[in-house]
């Protein structure tokens, strides 16, 4: 199988896998507890958040231990609202559900949201985020990169407007870290969430960056762990697989970027070439792995499994939500009608796929979209659409 799908999750690497067993079998002490077995564990715990630290240029201490990028990210809303006084936040209207879900529940509780628009590229506007600041703005919270289309957001710039506005800035870099250089102090970063089955680490793990001084409420309550913010037994052997990839990624990121990226740009190139085709998101400020693509005239969920048919996996969004019938949230913020969105197809490549892998897509993908169109039900309901608006703006003189 060629799998392309690494945005939804990545395979475990095997180094990774050497350095966790130990941890499911001889060395299973609980590290709260102060015989030596106990104290293995802690050690090989506090390497991990070292070194998970040493990959975003934060502070140990400032690592505190999730069960991933969801979890990470309630912490950051829910915890830092609740410590305010302030009752206003600021995001995006392209966040993942786990934070556009938060935001919800927080408005249901008292809170007021702005949800910034972006540009058909999925960019937020760094003005937009200043306007949008109040006397009672709590928090700003802007992903990194886009887990659909791949867009990096001007993070650096929005940290900068939160930091001279006193306002705390999460960001949401489940995407990111790991592929591309994530510095919390350069740009200016009070929370970060981040997620180890996304770097080729196990599932069921994940970290919350809080810069030392952040106010946050804790949301899990019982025997005080991770510094009183996240009670319960830590998944010892998880979190030794987390810093084992932390560490893979921060030696192997530079060299992986740029030979994804040329992948990248091949698989694109070629998938342009087929007719009535787009990509979605910027096209150079942009995830090195990500190449998010649209068909007219098609379902995606259709070329998804004819392609898994041909042995290669792929996406057609956010895999948290991909049973969901609804059109994604994402494309249609950036301007896509809904009969459009559904003829997407995202390829999110990693550290397994080659050349060959590339060649293989591009030489079944043209094929499969010609069937699907020869038979499709929408091609002559997006002709008429478009020949009406056509129409539609001659008459109103609209060039």
């Amino acid at each position: 199988m060629i799998y392309m799908d690494h945005a939804a999750t990545t395979p475990v690497d095997e180094r990774v896998v050497k350095a966790m067993l130990p941890y499911l079998s001889e060395k299973y002490g609980n590290p709260s507890s102060l015989y030596g077995l106990a104290q293995e564990a802690r050690k090989a715990m506090e390497d991990a958040r070292a070194k998970i630290a040493g990959l975003i240029n934060a502070k140990p201490e400032e690592i505190i231990f999730t069960s991933g990028g969801t979890e990470s990210d309630n912490l950051a809303l829910k915890g830092v609202a609740l410590a305010s006084k302030k009752k206003h936040i600021i995001t995006s209207s392209i966040e993942h559900h786990a934070v556009l879900k938060t935001c919800e529940w927080l408005e249901k509780h008292g809170f007021k949201v702005t949800y910034l628009p972006v540009d058909r590229y999925g960019l937020v506007k760094v003005e937009d985020v200043e306007k949008a600041i109040t006397k009672d703005t709590a928090l700003i919270s802007i992903m990194h990169a886009n887990n659909e289309i791949g867009t990096i957001e001007p993070v650096e710039e929005v940290g900068k407007i939160a930091e001279e506005h006193e306002i705390y800035f999460h960001t949401d870099a489940v995407q990111s870290v790991g592929k591309i250089p994530v510095d919390v102090e350069k740009m200016n970063i009070n929370l970060l969430s981040i997620s180890s089955h996304k770097i080729y680490g196990p599932k069921g793990v994940g970290a919350l960056y809080i810069r030392r001084g952040t106010r946050i409420e804790a949301l899990q309550h019982g025997g005080g762990h991770e510094r009183k913010l996240r009670s319960g037994t830590e998944n010892v052997s998880g979190i030794v697989g987390f810093g084992k990839a932390a560490e893979i990624a921060r030696q192997e990121m530079l060299s992986e970027t740029e030979r994804l990226s040329k992948l990248r740009d091949r698989l694109i190139e070629g998938a342009l070439k087929i007719e009535n085709s787009w990509l979605n998101g910027h096209p150079t400020k942009r995830l090195p792995n990500n190449a998010h693509l649209c068909f007219k005239f098609i379902e995606g969920e259709s070329l998804i499994l004819e392609l898994d048919f041909n042995g290669i996996a792929a996406g057609t969004g956010s895999a948290c939500s991909s049973r969901s019938l609804e059109p994604s949230h994402v494309l249609t913020a950036i301007g896509l009608r809904p009969e459009e969105t559904h003829g997407s197809l995202r390829f999110t490549l990693g550290r397994s796929n080659t050349d060959k892998d590339v060649e293989q897509v591009l030489s079944v993908l043209p094929g499969i979209v010609e069937r699907f169109r020869a038979i499709s039900p929408f091609k002559k309901d997006f002709r008429e659409y478009e020949s009406a608006l056509l129409k539609e703006h001659h008459s109103s003189g609209v060039d």
